[in-house]
């Protein structure tokens, strides 16, 4: 069974470093884990660019201007109006505690409950703020990571959120910076090889995985999808 440092180590050397979270603000990494749910990089990419050229990348322009008229800029994202009421009750929150430099005065637990208890955020977004704003080290399990590990075998397809976390975690060292790297090597490979319909001879971990091994043997993969 491959270990998650060797999963990693074997696609640090496929595709190098990722430089993630692509952002210039942390204001952008906030609302770019919003609207990550459910959705391609390349949505939220584009939702992100209508915000910014409508002046509305600012917590202060998300609470003053319409719901309506966020919704609209979203609308690359998909379901765009629920993600809207979430960017504002985030950015709500965010402005109460004092921004950015009011939440890095909280523990990483504490902060933690805070974010999952605002409406509409779960456990994915609110450890993508802790790692990606914050520098806390807590890894983030999207549906990326979920796909590649059940095709791997190395968890149960019904595994929750805190046990594929805890797989990475304790196999690794604690620390944020490879908690980052990590995570943006999944969303990597997710994104661009390991997809709904795979394309098993371009992934560097096809030795490592049975589905890569049932497509080097001819047969076609209809489970784990």
């Amino acid at each position: 069974m491959s270990s998650p440092q060797a999963v990693f180590d074997t696609l640090y050397a496929a595709f190098g470093p990722q430089h993630w979270w692509p952002a210039t603000t942390d204001y952008e990494i906030i609302t770019g884990a919003v609207l990550t749910q459910n959705t391609a990089w390349r949505n939220v990419e584009r939702a992100l660019a209508n915000l910014r050229a409508r002046n509305l990348l600012a917590p202060s322009a998300v609470m003053s201007v319409s719901e309506a008229e966020l919704a609209d800029a979203l609308r690359p994202a998909g379901y765009y109006n629920v993600k809207a009421g979430r960017l504002r009750n985030v950015t709500a929150a965010l402005i109460e505690d004092g921004g950015v430099a009011g939440w890095r005065e909280w523990s990483t637990a504490a902060l933690r409950r805070r974010l999952l208890g605002v409406r509409g955020v779960g456990a994915e977004t609110a450890d993508c703020i802790l790692l990606y704003v914050l520098g806390r080290p807590v890894f983030v399990i999207d549906a990326y990571t979920r796909r590649i590990l059940t095709r791997l075998d190395l968890v149960r397809d019904d595994a929750t959120y805190d046990a594929l976390a805890k797989w990475f975690r304790e196999g690794l060292p604690t620390d944020a910076r490879v908690y980052n790297e990590y995570h943006a090597l999944l969303v990597r490979l997710g994104n661009g090889v390991c997809r709904p319909r795979p394309r098993c001879p371009e992934c560097p971990l096809a030795g490592l995985c049975p589905t890569g091994r049932r497509h080097e043997d001819g047969y076609v993969v209809t489970g784990r999808q």
